[in-house]
Formats: structure tokens, sequence, C-alpha cells
């Protein structure tokens, strides 16, 4: 579930291992370079955490966000 806080759309991922956390990310990697919309991210070990805003509107959360987090949730 993505959490609206700080001007930033948030979301933990657990994985079982470190190959299916980096295999998640190179699929979001794709999906946002198709969106032309990069999420700030922080892997460690099967932890992902993700933090959405849009830079360009001031580093708040927008449509581009709310539909990028809905693209990686349908993943």
């Amino acid at each position: 579930m993505w959490i609206e806080q700080n001007n930033k759309l948030y979301r933990k991922f657990t994985f079982k291992t470190f190959s299916e956390v980096f295999a998640f990310m190179t699929r979001i990697a794709l999906l946002a370079e198709k969106m032309d919309h990069h999420p700030e991210w922080k892997n460690t070990y099967n932890v992902l955490e993700i933090w959405l805003s849009t830079h360009s509107a001031g580093n708040v959360v927008t449509e581009k966000d709310r539909k990028l987090a809905a693209a990686i949730d349908a993943l």
C-alpha cells in the first residue's frame, strides 16, 4: 500500500532474495522509462523502498506519480 507523506508517495516491498528484488527493479526501470518518470529508490538486500514525487511540479505528488504507483502495483 502506498502512503503519502512529506510530499511523496512511499511504499516498501520485501522479497525472498536479492535476485527477486533486482528483477522487480528492472521491470520498474523499463516501465518508468516508458512513462518518462523515474522513482527515487533504495535497495538493501531483499528490501526495496520507493518514493515518488514530480520534481518539475515542485517535488509534490501529482497524477504522474499516482499513475506510476498504479503501474508498479500491476507488476
